[in-house]
């Protein structure tokens, strides 16, 4: 196309600027839209599948077992059922099992869920499959040490850390409940002994404590609202003041093999058991996509209505911009145009537009995106990437083009058919 062309495209974007800018917002919005459903569809799964780890079956007492993958993984909220310790040994003296993890949910550091377990947890369970924790400061729980100082001690997450600048040799205490309004534990101050490197997964925003001396500390408050003056210590704890929330379980492998036949035996078994609620948490994660991907499915058509709602809008701006320049347009006739070069301008123009929106929703999500992948990290310890798939992209820009184009045909159709001689009749 001539420059001289372009020029006039140009200048009738600049003329009607407020509708120009407006006009391409709206497409711009519907494209970041687009692309960011596309680009989390794969990403939201990855990031759901951190976490889960290298466990292969969860137990524990929830409502049913994709809340108790939730609730134990993911901390969405405390189970609201415990388990004994008998029924875990129980359970862990299974010589099917490589190890399992007995773990209690249920107080929180200035809003960060607490995980109160064994110093198994950081040996021998890994947050991401084949990815084993890593300190950025001091140590873990060390196994056998059960004197009265290691029992209040405390290791924070990547996420912790950063959100309330705790590390190494801080003394904090602990508020009960998920509720930061909760029943602060003043008479059991903890040391921080342990600050994890981020791991990609939930537990980046999680503190962990020891089973012993979550224990103690809220046998302390029973104890206390009871009349009973005896000082809880590990010795005289009693079956109900032991409990648990769930339990991590791993089956035995072949060398490099991720699963056996042992996981199914287990599982099975462990289901017969009405007491409890059995989880796979692979599967549950799985599930879990696939009731978000329904949910992601009508978001998506949603998206392309409103990506088609602003191809209405580029038709109804260039209609309006055709109408008013009725008199150029015969005047352009006059100096040679011909009906199809009128009709191209207009069409160049609805397409320029369809671009322009295009690349400013693609730069709107790189702009945005990494900023609303941050907030999720922070609040939920999932890691979305915001990557952009080429093929994508381009099927967005492609498709927004075309829309705007088509959009584009009833405008050009008006200028094609333009009246000259009607248009330059002397006005008044």
């Amino acid at each position: 196309m001539a420059l001289t062309d372009m020029h006039i495209v140009v200048r009738s974007l600049r003329h009607r600027l407020f509708s120009t800018i407006t006009t391409i917002s709206m497409v711009a919005v519907a494209v970041a839209l687009l692309l960011t459903l596309f680009t989390l569809r794969e990403s939201a799964a990855r990031a759901f599948s951190r976490g889960t780890g290298n466990m292969h079956v969860l137990v524990a007492a929830d409502d049913s077992p994709l809340a108790a993958v939730l609730n134990s993984v993911f901390y969405a909220r405390a189970p609201r059922r415990p388990l004994t310790m008998a029924l875990y040994e129980k359970i862990a003296a299974d010589q099917r099992l490589s190890w399992a993890i007995p773990v209690q949910h249920g107080d929180n550091l200035r809003g960060y869920p607490s995980i109160a377990t064994t110093p198994e947890i950081f040996t021998k369970f890994q947050p991401v499959a084949g990815e084993p924790w890593r300190f950025a400061a001091g140590t873990g729980f060390s196994a056998g040490n059960d004197t009265p100082s290691a029992v209040w001690e405390l290791v924070i997450g990547a996420n912790v850390a950063k959100g309330t600048g705790l590390g190494v040799g801080s003394t904090v205490t602990l508020t009960h409940g998920t509720d930061q309004r909760g029943m602060v534990h003043t008479d059991t101050p903890f040391t921080v002994i342990g600050v994890l490197e981020p791991t990609g997964s939930p537990h980046d925003r999680a503190v962990f404590m020891r089973l012993d001396a979550t224990w103690i500390m809220h046998a302390r408050d029973t104890r206390k609202a009871s009349g009973n003056a005896v000082e809880p210590m590990v010795e005289n704890l009693t079956e109900r003041e032991r409990l648990i929330t769930g339990i991590f379980l791993r089956a035995k492998t072949r060398e490099g093999a991720e699963l056996s036949p042992a996981v199914g035996m287990v599982y099975d078994e462990l289901r017969r058991d009405v007491r409890l609620t059995v989880a796979r948490p692979s599967e549950e994660v799985g599930n879990l996509m696939r009731i978000v991907g329904n949910i992601d499915l009508i978001v998506l058509v949603i998206a392309w209505v409103v990506l088609f709602s602003s191809a209405i809008s580029v038709m109804l701006v260039m209609y309006e911009s055709v109408e008013q320049r009725r008199r150029q347009i015969a005047i352009l006739r006059v100096l040679g145009a011909g009906p199809g070069r009128v009709a191209l301008l207009v069409l160049t123009e609805s397409a320029v537009i369809g671009l322009l929106g295009a690349a400013c929703g693609v730069l709107l999500l790189l702009v945005a995106g990494p900023v609303a992948a941050g907030i999720v990290q922070s609040n939920l310890g999932l890691v979305l990437s915001v990557a952009i798939n080429p093929r994508d992209a381009a099927s967005v820009v492609l498709g927004t083009l075309a829309l705007c184009m088509v959009a584009g045909l009833v405008p050009a159709l008006m200028g094609y058919r333009t009246d000259v001689v009607r248009q330059l009749r002397p006005q008044g």
